[in-house]
């Protein structure tokens, strides 16, 4: 399409969640206690695991990771979702709407997921030579090639919305800044973006679960020759939490972005995204702690000592 026809667009206007007064005061409720578990959980997690030593192992440290993407997440969303449910104008500048979707690209836990199943496939396997195989030096090179493998295919997807032609109304039906409603308000040819789209996440997705299917059978087979039955269901217990926040967080990430545009509904997926921006990352930060031991003594040291 001719860019002459294109309409220049400096802001969206979010259309936000609710209108109903009573409705909006509820949400506001519920995201800003949302809001603040996010911060008090992620930022707790990762002050404990930089404090105690007995918590500077590679599990914990993919972990603090995690914990600061989920904390990147809802920051990006949480305070703008606050303010727009009063606000009469709820814009956001065109550069804003690309900062955050680099912020949210950038911050997905697919690769950070599959690196850390295949940390606990080496504790399983290995326990007496783990902190050997699972050097300080493997575990930042992996988290390493993790941010540049996000923040190239973040860039790429900005790059190319950057340059969609919007001709009409620039009223997104979302209450932040992604790209599938970005390609419904464009007027440009959007097949190279939406097969980018489909490659890029399917490559993720697939190599994603692969990895950790591949270690967890692995672990399970590893368990199940334990001579100890006992030994082997506390081996196996401890990937359970892992296993927990990769079955709900790719099941929100495949109902969202691998449907047929046919069956795309905004309203559904504007729900839908709460959980990925909002609730998984609050509910990350409580898996892991609720069943981890270790982190259970660090706190009632942390207790112990200041309180």
């Amino acid at each position: 399409m001719d860019r002459g026809n294109c309409s220049s667009i400096t802001e969206f206007i979010f259309l936000g969640i609710t209108d109903n007064a009573v409705n909006k005061m509820i949400l506001f409720t519920i995201f800003l206690l949302i809001y603040l578990i996010n911060l008090l959980a992620n930022l707790g997690m990762i002050t404990l695991i930089r404090m105690d030593p007995q918590l500077h192992t590679p599990m914990y440290f993919f972990l603090s990771h995690i914990s600061f993407s989920d904390l990147s997440i809802s920051t990006a969303v949480g305070p703008k979702v606050l303010v727009d449910l009063f606000a009469k104008n709820k814009s956001i500048p065109f550069y804003g709407c690309a900062l955050q979707l680099l912020v949210l690209y950038t911050s997905i836990d697919c690769d950070r997921l599959a690196v850390m199943a295949y940390d606990r496939y080496k504790a399983v396997s290995s326990p007496l030579l783990y902190a050997v195989s699972m050097s300080s030096r493997l575990c930042s090179l992996l988290m390493a090639g993790v941010y540049l493998v996000s923040i190239a295919e973040t860039l790429i997807h900005t790059t190319l919305a950057s340059h969609l032609c919007f001709c009409g109304s620039n009223e997104i039906n979302r209450f932040f800044c992604d790209v599938a409603p970005l390609l419904l308000l464009s007027c440009s040819d959007t097949q190279v973006n939406e097969l980018l789209i489909f490659t890029a996440f399917g490559f993720i997705e697939l190599s994603t679960i692969s990895g950790v299917l591949v270690s967890y059978c692995y672990i399970i087979l590893l368990t199940l020759k334990s001579h100890s039955a006992k030994g082997g269901f506390k081996a196996f217990s401890t990937c359970l939490s892992h296993l927990t926040s990769v079955a709900v967080y790719q099941g929100i990430m495949l109902f969202t972005y691998f449907r047929p545009s046919s069956s795309y509904s905004l309203d559904q997926d504007k729900m839908t995204s709460l959980f990925y921006t909002l609730v998984i990352p609050m509910l990350n930060p409580l898996i892991y702690s609720l069943r981890n031991n270790d982190v259970k003594q660090t706190l009632k040291k942390v207790k112990s000592k200041w309180f």
